[in-house]
């Protein structure tokens, strides 16, 4: 309390204005990004940004838009090879530093100019020999293809869904003729149990699998998936461990969960995944119908 006569302390300045400038004003304070630590967040793409028919899940192009404002570096982290994925950046409008492509065991990084390009920075090669004349002599009919460390793939039948750019037909002895970078092997009439009964049947050594929702069998070089290759990028951008996010629904996406949680980060699985991702998972968000990946990044 002030005594009688002495002045009362200095305080700051009242402005009045119109009231569409002041709701102006109130809506461009709650846009702002929130002062956290930004996240290294890794989604995977099928089942997770995108539907089945290949449209992008309710909401993920906002939500996608509105963690890079907040100060969060999204990228990718799929199966999928670079040729079937740069196209789903430019739906997202997304260009981050780095993209794993093929399960980890490629490493696109952005190279900036007049404009966005990327190149490989880094890829993993095998022998494939050995895994493909042993998945040969029980999958005979099965269509088989090949990543070499060039990008370039070879296969030996086309599938309706798979992306042929930058890949020829060739026999099926022409894959294993140089070190690849990936095995795919895809089987129509055989189901994701038989091929986890082959796997454990034929003990493929040496080398990482991840097998899909249908009969499709994904092989990398031994110690190679998603985490490996994020832990990279995480070094690369400086990232602490425990600010990474990683979202999937496959079973390729367990390593990374893995990896995510091992370091304090999270690991969110998609609730339409197979039980054993779900569990492996840290948390669980929506189906990809119901725009789960959109859900967590609005809450950030």
């Amino acid at each position: 309390m002030t005594a009688p006569g002495e002045a009362l302390p200095e305080t700051g300045t009242v402005e009045i204005v119109p009231p569409a400038e002041a709701a102006a004003i109130v809506e461009e304070v709650a846009d702002a990004p929130a002062s956290t630590a930004p996240l290294l967040i890794a989604l995977d793409i099928d089942g997770t940004v995108l539907l089945e028919d290949e449209s992008l899940s309710p909401g993920v192009a906002d939500a996608v838009r509105h963690a890079r404002q907040a100060g969060h570096e999204v990228m990718l982290a799929t199966g999928r090879s670079w040729e079937g994925t740069r196209g789903i950046l430019r739906v997202l409008e997304l260009a981050p530093d780095y993209v794993v492509c093929s399960n980890g065991a490629v490493i696109l990084g952005r190279v900036d100019g007049d404009e966005v390009r990327y190149e490989r920075v880094h890829t993993e090669q095998f022998d494939a020999t050995e895994v493909l004349t042993r998945l040969r002599e029980h999958l005979p009919d099965a269509r088989y293809m090949v990543e070499l460390p060039d990008g370039r793939r070879l296969y030996t039948e086309p599938l309706a869904d798979w992306n042929l750019l930058n890949a020829a037909r060739v026999p099926f002895e022409e894959l294993a003729g140089q070190p690849v970078s990936r095995v795919v092997v895809v089987s129509p009439e055989h189901t994701d149990d038989d091929f986890l009964r082959l796997v454990d049947e034929i003990g493929l050594a040496h080398v990482s699998y991840a097998i899909g929702w249908t009969a499709w069998l994904d092989i990398a070089p031994h110690g190679v998936d998603k985490s490996t290759a994020l832990e990279l990028v995480r070094e690369w951008l400086g990232v602490p461990p425990e600010r990474v996010l990683v979202m999937g629904d496959g079973r390729n996406d367990v390593g990374m969960f893995t990896w995510a949680l091992g370091h304090g980060g999270r690991a969110i699985a998609m609730a339409q995944g197979p039980e054993e991702v779900r569990a492996a998972a840290g948390e669980i968000t929506a189906s990809v119908e119901d725009g789960g990946v959109a859900a967590v990044l609005r809450a950030l």
